[in-house]
């Protein structure tokens, strides 16, 4: 076992585990993304929060598994205004999987972010999605060739870092999406704060999207006034009626 590795939660060693032994597609994909960039801006000019709605069964911080059809939980998240959608594909931990991402993708009109934990360059092949997520703590000195790997296929793809460490290895990479997770995988505990520390690093080019830990609209505006271009908002949209949830989210900036 890694360094790396003995300071994870179990859980989070447990996923890895999994995923390391997941295999990737026969061929590989070429992708025509939906622009995410794009989606954030219409939502911005709609009068919409530019938030991505997580379609997510469960999850090893969760209780229960909802069993509500994926398809019709992404047209509510839609309808109540998300600009894009993060489906889980990782099937073993968060009860997701590829049919789900395909029926969504069919399904909606708006950008889809593969949410799973992708190690090497053949597991990029699984799927065909809009964006794709790295992980920089997990994928470390390969994170640049996978980005390159994943943009030469089409995808646009999310660097997802917890630390200043993380955060400039992304921008190194070249990384233009960049995802701030507040959650410590270590510990699993969240802290908004971590947002508010990283943020003014960022440079200006790069979008930057606040995950984890926001679950009222007190935490949305401070997301927001610490310089989160977007928010991805799971547990806090997918508890609960999930149309009504993302309206609520997504209409933060007229309330």
């Amino acid at each position: 076992m890694t360094e790396t590795e003995c300071e994870l939660a179990p859980q989070v060693r447990a996923i890895l585990e999994s995923a390391a032994e997941r295999p990737g597609g026969d061929s590989r994909v070429a992708v025509e993304a939906r622009s995410l960039s794009e989606a954030f801006g219409q939502a911005e000019r709609d009068g919409r929060l530019p938030v991505i709605a997580e379609v997510k069964p469960t999850s090893p911080t969760t209780r229960g598994t909802n069993t509500e059809d994926p398809v019709e939980l992404a047209r509510a998240m839609v309808a109540g205004g998300a600009a894009a959608l993060s489906v889980l594909t990782e099937p073993d931990h968060f009860g997701g999987s590829i049919d789900n991402l395909e029926r969504i993708r069919r399904a909606v009109d708006v950008p889809i972010l593969r949410k799973d934990f992708i190690l090497r360059e053949p597991q990029l092949d699984s799927v065909e999605s809009d964006v794709i997520l790295l992980i920089a703590r997990f994928v470390g000195d390969d994170l640049e060739p996978l980005l390159a790997a994943s943009e030469a296929r089409g995808f646009q793809v999310l660097v997802e870092v917890h630390t200043s460490d993380e955060l400039a290895a992304a921008i190194r990479a070249g990384a233009s999406l960049i995802g701030i997770n507040n959650r410590d995988l270590g510990r699993l505990d969240v802290d908004l704060s971590t947002f508010e520390r990283l943020a003014p690093d960022v440079p200006d080019d790069v979008t930057l999207i606040a995950e984890s830990g926001v679950s009222t609209v007190d935490d949305v505006r401070r997301m927001c006034e610490a310089g989160a271009d977007g928010l991805l908002i799971g547990t806090a949209i997918m508890d609960g009626d999930p149309e009504t949830n993302t309206r609520r989210f997504t209409r933060t900036a007229h309330q």
